[in-house]
Order: C-alpha cells, then sequence, then structure tokens
C-alpha cells in the first residue's frame, strides 16, 4: 500500500469520484459530550442491528441491572441487547422505532439505583476467537450510524488476506461532531483499541483517516501516535478531503489504501476492515470494564434546539427527553431527524427510542429547511457526476417509476449506498434516494415472486 506522507501525515492514496460539498455546521464542536441524567424509563427495541432482532431474555415483571442481557438471538448476524437502566421489566410488548416500523421491545421503569449486573468483568481475550467472542458479548454495532455487528465483521480467519484496519474518523455528515469529541477527549481509548485489534486480528496497517477540517483532531491523535513506540509505530493518520460522503465505507477504502471495492463486494474483499472511531475506542474500555454496550453519545443541534450539546444517554431513552436536556425547542421545529441531514431519517414525532446507531437528533424551524419544488428532469448530469458509485441515479428512477425490475438490477440500483448526494445536487428537485429505495423494493419483489 504505497501512500505520500507530507509533513508525518499522510495524504489520501487516491480521492474518489463524486459526492458533494456541503456546509458542515459543525455548531457543536467545541463542546464537550455531558452526560445525561437516567430518565426514568427506557424502551429498548429488538431491533438495534442490521441482521436479525433479538429475542426478549426478560419478562413483564422481571428486576433486572445495569449491563444485563435483556434481548438476544442465536443468528449470527446479531447483536444481545443489555439494560442501560436497573429497575423492573413493565412491558414487552411493540414499539415504533425512527424507520415507522413496529418491533417488539422491553421496557424498563427505573428503580434510581443504576445499579452494575453481577458478574461483570472485563473479558478474557487471550485468541482471536476470544477476542471475536467478547466483542459479541459487549453488543457493539457500528456507532456511526449503519448499526452493523461488529463481531462480524471481525469473525475473518487467521487465512484470509485481510491486512489493513481503517478507523473512520471522517464524519463528514454536516452538524454531527461526537465523533470528532472522542478523538479529542478519548484519544488514548482509540489508540488502546487500534493496538488491540491489530494484535488479536493481525492487522499490518493501520489507517487513522480524518478529514481535514478537524485540524485540532488530526494533532491530539498525531501526537499520542508519534509518542507511542512500544507498537511498532503501526497506527498512521491520513487526512481527507472535506467532502460527502468521504466517510463512506467503500470511498473511504479507496482514498486509504487505493484499492476499488467492487459494485456487491465488501472492504474484507479487498482486504480492509472499516471501523468507526468510537466503535474502536469502546473496545479499548469494555476490555477494561467489562461493561457492554449500554450508552452512547450523540449531537442535539440544529436551528430548532435551544442549547445544542453533545450528550452521552442510556440507549433506549426517549428522543424528546434528549431534546428536554438541550432546553427544548426555541422555535417550532418543521423537520426532525434521527442521525445526519443526509442520510438520516425524518422523524414524525419524538416519542421514540435512542438505539444504538443514532448519533444525532436534529430539529430545523421554519425558513431554515429548503424543499425544493419538484419539476421535469432537465438531463443535466449533476447527478451522475455526484454520484461515489458511478450510477445512473435519473435512469434508475425512469424504471422505478415503470416498475421495470430487469433494468433497474442491470442499471444497479442495489449498489446504491442511498447517501443522497444525487438529490442534493439535482436542480429539479427529483427525490431521487427515495426512488433508490423504491428500485431495491420493486427488485426484492420481483426476487420474491420468481
Amino acid at each position: 500500500m504505497s501512500k505520500s506522507t507530507v509533513g508525518g501525515i499522510l495524504k489520501a492514496v487516491r480521492q474518489v469520484k463524486g459526492g458533494v460539498f456541503v456546509d458542515h455546521n459543525k455548531l457543536t464542536k467545541d463542546l464537550e459530550v455531558v452526560r445525561i441524567t437516567p430518565p426514568d424509563k427506557v424502551v429498548l427495541p429488538m431491533q438495534q442491528h442490521i441482521g436479525a432482532p433479538c429475542v426478549p431474555a426478560v419478562k413483564t415483571g422481571d428486576t433486572v441491572s445495569v449491563g444485563q442481557v435483556i434481548g438476544d438471538s442465536d443468528k449470527f448476524v446479531s447483536a444481545p441487547i443489555h439494560a442501560s437502566i436497573s429497575g423492573k421489566v413493565i412491558s414487552t410488548s411493540e414499539v415504533r422505532v425512527a424507520n415507522g416500523k413496529m418491533v417488539p421491545a422491553v421496557t424498563i421503569e427505573n428503580d434510581g439505583e443504576m445499579r452494575l449486573f453481577e458478574g461483570l468483568e472485563p473479558p478474557k481475550a487471550e485468541t482471536r476467537e476470544d477476542f471475536v467472542k467478547a466483542v459479541r458479548a459487549s453488543g457493539l454495532v457500528g456507532l456511526g450510524g449503519a448499526g452493523f455487528p461488529t463481531h462480524v465483521k471481525l469473525a475473518f480467519g487467521p487465512d484470509k488476506d485481510i491486512d489493513t484496519l481503517v478507523v473512520n474518523a471522517a464524519e463528514c455528515e454536516p452538524y454531527i461532531t461526537v465523533d470528532y469529541r472522542e478523538c479529542i477527549e478519548n484519544s488514548w481509548d482509540i489508540m488502546g483499541g487500534v493496538y488491540t485489534l491489530a494484535e488479536m486480528l493481525g492487522f499490518k496497517n493501520v489507517v487513522i483517516a480524518v478529514e481535514d477540517n478537524k485540524p485540532d483532531a488530526i494533532k491530539v491523535l498525531k501526537a499520542i501516535a508519534d509518542k507511542d513506540n512500544d507498537h511498532g509505530n503501526i497506527a498512521k493518520l491520513m487526512t481527507l478531503k472535506s467532502k460527502y460522503p468521504q466517510g463512506a465505507e467503500k470511498m473511504m477504502v479507496q482514498s486509504a489504501t487505493g484499492r476499488r471495492v467492487p459494485p456487491g463486494k465488501l472492504p474484507a474483499d479487498v482486504g480492509c476492515v472499516v471501523m468507526n472511531v468510537a466503535s474502536v475506542a469502546f473496545i479499548a474500555r469494555y476490555l477494561k470494564s467489562g461493561k457492554p454496550l449500554v450508552s452512547r453519545s450523540m449531537t442535539v443541534s440544529g436551528s430548532a434546539i435551544a442549547q445544542p450539546k453533545n450528550v452521552r444517554v442510556p440507549i433506549g431513552i426517549e428522543a424528546q427527553k434528549v431534546i428536554d436536556f438541550c432546553g427544548g425547542f426555541k422555535e417550532d421545529p418543521v423537520k426532525i431527524i434521527a442521525g445526519g441531514p443526509m442520510m438520516g431519517a425524518a422523524l414524525i414525532n419524538t416519542q421514540i427510542p435512542v438505539i444504538k446507531s443514532n448519533n444525532a437528533l436534529l430539529a430545523f424551524a421554519d425558513g431554515t429547511v429548503t424543499n425544493k419544488k419538484e419539476r421535469a428532469c432537465i438531463h443535466c448530469g449533476r447527478c451522475a457526476d455526484a454520484c461515489p458509485m458511478n450510477l445512473l441515479p435519473a435512469e434508475i428512477e425512469n424504471f422505478a417509476v415503470r416498475k421495470d425490475a430487469e433494468s433497474l438490477v442491470k442499471y444497479g440500483v442495489n449498489v446504491c449506498m442511498e447517501c443522497g448526494s444525487c438529490a442534493y445536487s439535482c436542480p429539479a428537485g427529483k427525490p431521487l434516494v427515495q426512488y433508490m429505495r423504491l428500485g431495491k423494493e420493486i427488485v426484492r419483489e420481483a426476487g420474491a415472486a420468481k
């Protein structure tokens, strides 16, 4: 993997095609993460990750403690869910989550004690297999927003030709700053996680990739990486051009290594594993404490939020409780988003629970959200220029409208990662991401029919 080094910091091997320049609006970048007061109850959906949902491991009336498993699955692509407060289980009925679906959930009433589950202790991870089992037991999923179970990503054998770990600290979505704060506040945990992953899984190269609009994070991480010589200086920092969606896995692999992930393939197929920087730091803390994933940091921001903050919240807290902690709404919001403005999900209300993959809550007042009026396509080609996956979004829209499953597959609808660059660039106001999702559903239904 050839790289050029400028001033001790690696420069990107290759700038990827496509993407868009967006206003960063990192309004909370200088605000330390503050811990929220535990709520009177939490609602823990059994579907908080990509893959098979969990089945409740407790029943109504049970008393639970912080860190106790309250949901699990015997499926490989899944991750256990733990109680984030101590108290009594008052319900195991379905709840609505951010994507609008109804899913089973465990509701716990807080007893005010925040009592830790007996037996929580640092796991013994002396072998590769032990380490992967420990990561699964922690309940860790990708904290950057995707929610993919981390142990699945790390469960490759020593015979697999995977040599590079890419730590994603790009945080290219506007407004969100929790990964930046992780770099500033918990840099030793990040480096500890890096060295553990390299030792346990045999990574020969580790690249920590940060967008060049975060100089303070680059400075802190570089100082630690340069100071720690006990691990052979395996970790290198790389600056990336501040361009959305630079943090997408396939984009990051290409920028960091020059390797291109083929359509339908994963970074592992070209010898790479990509992990969010907060996920890496969590692994270091878990191995020291044995405390599973029961809380996470998230950014609360936007023009309708009275006091934007970075907050540490227990998993399962109601979104409105988090907003109230930030002073509530200073103006009536016209749009509330779980996640970033490019790929997040718009909420119909704030009574939904925060799950493991929620890295932000954004609320915008009237006059600060631009809704383009949809018009006829002018065939300008901007959507194709912006697409980092080299797709033709306008053509895919036409096939989706006609429900032409065969052409949708041919033109690569399933390759789309729904980054929103096409819709952002479209002067005609076409909701191209929605057409992409519709196209994928048409393909799925056609496959099911066959």
